[in-house]
């Protein structure tokens, strides 16, 4: 449940943990996509032949959430786009994905605002860009389609 802050600051954006079915697996540096949206339809009536159009709501769309993290070694992000990519036991191989933005003092039990995925799967890994001239650590992007996003 979304929690208002009583002094009205935002809260900071990079107290977050993602959870895929209820546990967090990975930790991530970057959630963006967070998106919804309604297109709208232009309809008039027959008989209505004077009248503007009217804007009715469309289908709602979501574009993939895009998450980033340092390149750790853990293959649990592979296997899971393998999963997609082979035809595992259930195809597609969905999960529930929970993205927490949590206040200052990092409370995982009561977060100041959740979204949820419903039936999100990996459409794209995108593995890290090496460069020997830089500093950087390596990034990989997972790209998760879904059919539903929930705020609370």
């Amino acid at each position: 449940m979304a929690v208002e802050r009583p002094n009205k600051n935002p809260y900071s954006n990079f107290n977050f943990i993602v959870e895929f079915d209820g546990t967090e697996v990975a930790a991530f540096t970057e959630v963006t996509g967070l998106d919804s949206e309604n297109t709208p339809i232009d309809y008039r009536e027959g008989a209505d032949a004077t009248s503007a159009m009217r804007k009715i709501v469309g289908i709602e769309t979501y574009p993939a959430v895009e998450l980033k993290r340092g390149v750790t070694g853990n293959l649990v992000l592979w296997e899971w786009r393998k999963e997609v990519r082979d035809g595992g036991t259930t195809f597609p191989p969905v999960k529930q994905v929970t993205i927490k933005l949590l206040d200052e003092a990092h409370n995982r039990n009561a977060p100041a605002m959740t979204w949820s995925l419903t039936n999100a799967w990996p459409s794209k890994l995108t593995g890290p860009s090496l460069s020997a001239k830089g500093n950087d650590y390596a990034v990989e992007q997972l790209s998760l389609v879904h059919e539903r996003l929930d705020i609370s």
